[in-house]
């Protein structure tokens, strides 16, 4: 049986798609990565994925009149490359509906916060500022909503007393790169169930914290 094949959109440094494609590379996935997608020529990310010895496309939304255009061109990359599952990692552009109806449930985020708490930029920084004592990370489903998706899987991480918002970046990017790998070969594979907006895991994950 072939592999379930995985597309992912890029806009920064991409340090989660790295920590993805190794996981692929090492065999400790089930998947491959068929091409990355970036907005940016200049990104980090592309020079990343080209190292790693990835497919890359970038495509501009400057180079489009309508930002409908521009999605229907970064669809049309993934449908060439025959994508099972869209992976957003670090891409930096809200998706519109017209995007996100070509791939129903089949859009995936990593976002620094336990959603519903600080949706949107700069997540670490409202958690430190509102002076939680506990945030996170959260891999979702992409729906029509900013960062309202589905909630596939939580973990917690601490706000250590005299934090920054770097300090506590970091302590959560080291969780995104261990565990979006994993929940993503679990997404692929199908071993879940949507009840509502409730996404029950039918594999476990070991240090596992979720709504589900």
């Amino acid at each position: 049986m072939s592999k379930k094949r995985i597309g992912i959109l890029v806009s920064g440094r991409g340090s989660n798609m790295e920590s993805i494609v190794k996981a692929v590379q090492r065999g400790m996935v089930s998947y491959d990565v068929a091409v990355c997608i970036s907005d940016r020529a200049r990104a980090q990310a592309v020079v990343r994925a080209r190292d790693l010895g990835v497919s890359v496309q970038v495509v501009r939304k400057r180079d489009y009149a309508r930002k409908d255009a521009f999605e229907d061109a970064m669809a049309d990359v993934l449908d060439a490359h025959r994508v099972d599952l869209v992976v957003l990692a670090g891409f930096m552009r809200l998706l519109s509906p017209h995007f996100i109806r070509r791939f129903p449930n089949r859009i995936v985020n990593i976002h620094p916060s336990l959603l519903p708490s600080f949706p949107g930029l700069d997540a670490q920084a409202q958690a430190v500022r509102h002076g939680v004592r506990i945030s996170g990370l959260t891999i979702h489903f992409v729906n029509e909503g900013l960062d309202s998706g589905p909630i596939i899987f939580q973990y917690p991480v601490p706000v250590l007393p005299g934090d920054s918002d770097e300090d506590l970046a970091n302590r959560i990017l080291k969780y995104e790169h261990e565990f979006y790998p994993r929940v993503i070969d679990i997404i692929v594979a199908g071993a879940f169930h949507l009840n509502d907006r409730r996404v029950v895991l039918d594999l476990k994950i070991k240090g596992m914290f979720t709504s589900a």
